[in-house]
């Protein structure tokens, strides 16, 4: 019987005749993660013009960042079933409308309640789109090339948040230079930052117009003779037919309902996809993500010091993921997450260490850079170089591994009729982690100090590592119907009254 974490090889894959169309709807389908990036990443700029201009108090600050999660937390418990019933390609082209008006209407609000549901509408169409963009490339992806495909989507992710780091900074820079408006940016700047967004959607929503439907769910909702035009312009008429007689033959077993999720057959796969949710946002990356800045001055960086260090790792994370993109069909999910997991518990450790080496002094009053309500840090040149290299280490390691994999994974571990609801549930679970890490890091940051708190990001990620390393099973290669038989395969042999079940039970 194979492991937990082994799928057996199959023969090499036919050549992809449609090459072309097929790298066209994969980048069609990734420009939601560019938006999913500029959305997230467009608030590092506008958080002090906000609470100038509506005259918020930081709980109401954080209120108005935070309700993007919240749009992203429904959205994708929405979009599993929405998008199992009516296709793929619609639900994207409904998304990309809501990326439009929440753009638009996040720009021209007079009140701060407006504000905030135009938020919450664009995170209702993230938390949809970064649900059903990986699940669509999946689908239309050949399995040879399945995970590098699918990797795109993060690199869309990573792109849109630069591109939002320099929009800002031109916004600002433009606002801060006009002398007869002394506070522009603060009654306008912030408005352009936000309604920026609609550029980026508008060409998502005319570029959704020109690609297909994902062939395999079609084929699963009965519209064979469509899936069969597709995948023939795909993969040729041989490949086609492969393709629909290997959907067929496990749709045929399938009952397509979330009840489904919860049976023997799939509990491991829906393990696997929530853990790698979860674990991917408690390694503490938005702690580095959102919080950059205010890590590197609590080391003594000056302002421009730390918002150049922050652009930094902005590129960083951007060209490490082009080398998940480049690997992660050749080393495979397992190798690479197992890698980055391992370098990205040194790296945390290291950062860990470096402030507490800090020399501390009392403070009597409150001061910039403070880590507690009575001590002041101070590090050496050499500590904040360290502190510097270390977290890049970190981001380098995260764009590898836990930033595309679980994205990969959990679009290809379910079958078919329920990939859905099932990418809907990985997808939610992720969302919710990262408001959870969002919300939790000041906390952790103010009573335990930065020390232990990433002391505690190393240790999540070393259970990311030991789970990568003895649970995951390796998907590069495989086609999404091998995937799913593998499961149905290690379910039976499991069962106790098979021959397999028995000679294990007797072992």
């Amino acid at each position: 019987m194979s492991s937990a974490s082994e799928i057996p090889p199959v023969p090499a894959a036919t050549p992809v005749p449609g090459w072309g169309a097929i790298v066209f709807a994969v980048a069609v389908a990734s420009l939601a993660g560019v938006l999913f990036g500029y959305d997230t990443g467009v608030a590092s700029g506008i958080q002090g013009y906000l609470q100038s201009y509506f005259h918020l108090s930081n709980a109401q600050l954080g209120f108005a960042i935070a309700s993007l999660d919240i749009g992203c937390i429904l959205g994708a418990l929405l979009a599993g079933p929405i998008t199992d019933r009516f296709g793929r390609k619609k639900v994207l082209l409904l998304c990309a409308v809501l990326f439009i008006i929440s753009g638009l209407w996040s720009a021209l609000p007079r009140f701060f309640w407006e504000l905030v549901l135009a938020r919450i509408l664009g995170g209702l169409a993230i938390g949809a789109s970064s649900m059903i963009a990986p699940v669509y490339i999946c689908e239309i992806a050949p399995e040879k090339h399945r995970g590098r495909l699918a990797a795109l989507f993060q690199l869309g992710i990573v792109i849109g948040i630069a591109v939002v780091y320099w929009v800002n900074y031109f916004i600002q820079s433009y606002g801060s230079g006009m002398a007869a408006l002394a506070k522009w940016n603060q009654q306008y700047g912030w408005r352009w930052m936000l309604g920026s967004e609609a550029v980026p959607a508008l060409l998502f929503l005319i570029l959704l117009i020109f690609v297909t439907e994902s062939p395999r769910w079609l084929v699963v909702r009965g519209r064979e003779s469509q899936a069969r035009d597709i995948l023939t312009r795909f993969f040729g008429a041989v490949g086609a037919e492969r393709e629909i007689h290997a959907v067929k033959e496990v749709a045929a077993q399938e009952e397509g309902r979330w009840r489904e999720l919860l049976t023997a057959a799939y509990r491991l796969p829906l393990f696997v996809a929530l853990f790698l949710a979860v674990f991917s946002q408690f390694s503490g990356i938005n702690s580095i993500i959102y919080y950059a800045p205010r890590v590197f001055g609590a080391a003594g960086m000056q302002t421009t010091s730390a918002f150049g260090s922050t652009a930094l790792v902005g590129m960083v994370n951007l060209l490490f993921t082009f080398v998940a993109i480049a690997y992660v069909d050749k080393w495979g999910r397992k190798l690479l997450l197992t890698m980055g997991t391992a370098i990205q518990v040194l790296a945390l450790g290291s950062v860990g260490v470096i402030f507490a080496l800090a020399q501390r002094s009392p403070l009597s009053v409150l001061a910039p850079g403070r880590v507690t309500p009575t001590a002041l840090l101070h590090f050496s040149q050499g500590q904040v170089v360290l502190l510097l290299i270390s977290v890049l280490v970190f981001i380098a390691a995260f764009a590898i591994a836990l930033g595309p994999i679980p994205w990969i994974v959990i679009s290809e571990i379910f079958p078919a009729r329920i990939r859905g609801r099932a990418a809907s549930t990985g997808v939610l679970t992720l969302w919710a982690a990262v408001f959870v890490v969002a919300q939790t890091f000041p906390m952790l940051k103010h009573s335990l100090g930065l020390t232990a708190t990433y002391f505690i990001y190393a240790g999540c990620s070393l259970l990311t590592c030991l789970f990568a390393a003895f649970v995951l099973p390796e998907t590069k290669g495989r086609t999404l119907e091998e995937i799913e038989a593998y499961w149905r395969r290690r379910h039976l042999a499991a069962a106790p009254g098979s021959p397999a079940g028995r000679q294990a039970s007797s072992r």
